[in-house]
């Protein structure tokens, strides 16, 4: 009897689901995929589900004879190991990133005759309105929050992109690039303070009050469902800091960055070009107990971010700071540079390693931007923050747009560099 391979990466089984195998089931015996979690997050599709639950939901479904773990997007491992006659597949991955997943089968299945059928995508009120409830799901406060913790369990390293509104938040939800036979997008959202005011006109020194990030948070939050990452400057009084906490725990933020400064906040990338004050470390170490005492969930973060190479205080200072503020409490570790070589990240990353296996290490390699991501986790780094490239990339395309604008007196010279606004709608959808 011949066989037939579909894989699926749902949460909910649809009409769209049930006419695939309806369609496998005319060729052979029918086996079904489940994608793992750690192929899932590449492919834009965080779970709901257990995996578990997944084989038990795919099991149930007439039709299906057998139900195998599919461990990557790709499908070289899958294939060589069932060797299917057929793979049976929607037609709506011939185009955008997903088109390289499908000449991944192609191509396999050529090399011994196997046979891909592709079945019409399934447009209906009711598809649209499951897919629709999955990602409102996804973006509930109880599913986002948690997010963070399981993505530093499931993936090498978390890779994170700041977004300062609505419309950077869903360039960062949407954004997947196929690059050398693999998918991958951004993992998580950074709500940088430096951005927030930028696009407020403000000045980075906590000017822009909570409530005001808050409401860019939300604006975030309505329309993205991956996990948010607060920077908190300071943190302000440890008395507001613990309300804070409550109430971007409550929104369902997966964590907020607090360094330990004091006094007027200014931006790190100054150094010891201006003034700028460290706070104790057991002053710090006591604002970090009070938020970790009034968190309500295991699922929110407090990442202590250590200012002492940026103030050049030096390594051991860096790593006293870093073992006392684990031991107050605190979820991970950022620890910054604006020096352009990475060595000293790297020598604090091996050595607080030596002694700490398991707290998360966050860097921002805004400076030290030659270093790449395997590098960073290579030396133990769970989270690499890419804290303004965006706001710094929007802001000379819309400049130079704004000159040639008075300098033609018309809009045509710049319309060859701008994006068709029917392409930016499409990024928004309608409910």
């Amino acid at each position: 009897m011949k066989t037939v391979y579909t894989c699926f990466c749902t949460d909910v089984i649809h009409d769209g689901h049930l006419n695939i195998i309806e369609h496998a089931h005319q060729y052979g015996k029918v086996i079904v995929g489940a994608l793992s979690d750690e192929a899932l997050i590449r492919y834009n599709k965080f779970p709901t589900l257990s995996l578990d639950e997944r084989i038990k939901l795919y099991q149930s479904i007439d039709g299906v004879e057998e139900v195998v773990v599919q461990d990557s997007i790709m499908y070289d491992g899958i294939i060589a190991r069932l060797h299917p006659d057929y793979v049976v597949h929607g037609d709506n991955w011939r185009e955008g990133p997903a088109s390289a997943i499908r000449e991944n089968v192609i191509g396999l299945l050529s090399a011994y005759g196997g046979e891909l059928i592709e079945v019409g995508y399934t447009y209906s009120p009711a598809v649209s309105r499951i897919d629709h409830q999955l990602r409102e799901k996804l973006a509930m406060p109880e599913y986002r929050r948690r997010r963070l913790r399981q993505l530093i369990e499931l993936t090498p390293v978390v890779k994170v992109m700041e977004a300062h509104s609505g419309i950077t938040g869903l360039i960062v939800e949407k954004t997947i690039v196929e690059n050398e036979g693999k998918l991958d997008q951004f993992d998580a959202m950074w709500v940088s303070s430096l951005c927030d005011s930028t696009a407020k006109g403000k000045p980075d020194i906590e000017l822009v009050d909570m409530s005001s990030r808050l409401r860019t948070i939300d604006d975030i939050m309505e329309v993205t469902t991956k996990p948010i990452i607060l920077d908190g400057d300071t943190g302000g009084l440890t008395e507001h800091f613990v309300y804070n906490v409550r109430t971007l725990e409550r929104m369902g933020v997966s964590a907020i960055i607090i360094e330990d400064k004091t006094g007027l906040k200014k931006n790190s990338l100054f150094g010891t070009e201006v003034e700028q004050t460290q706070a104790g470390i057991e002053e710090f170490s006591a604002k970090i107990r009070a938020g970790k005492q009034a968190q309500l969930t295991d699922d929110f973060m407090i990442i202590a971010r250590i200012e002492s190479l940026i103030l050049e205080r030096g390594m051991e200072d860096a790593l006293t700071r870093a073992a006392a503020f684990t031991k107050a409490g605190a979820d991970g570790i950022m620890i910054h540079s604006r020096k352009k070589d990475p060595a000293e990240i790297l020598e604090f990353c091996d050595r607080f390693r030596e002694t700490d296996k398991t707290t998360p290490i966050v860097v921002v390699p805004s400076s030290f931007n030659v270093i790449t991501e395997d590098e960073l986790a290579a030396h133990g780094v769970n989270i690499v923050i890419y804290a303004n490239q965006l706001t710094r990339s929007a802001f000379p395309a819309m400049q130079k747009t704004a000159e040639d604008i008075l300098r033609f007196h018309r809009a045509k010279e710049v319309d060859d560099r701008l994006m068709p606004i029917g392409q930016i709608i499409r990024l928004i959808e309608e409910i």
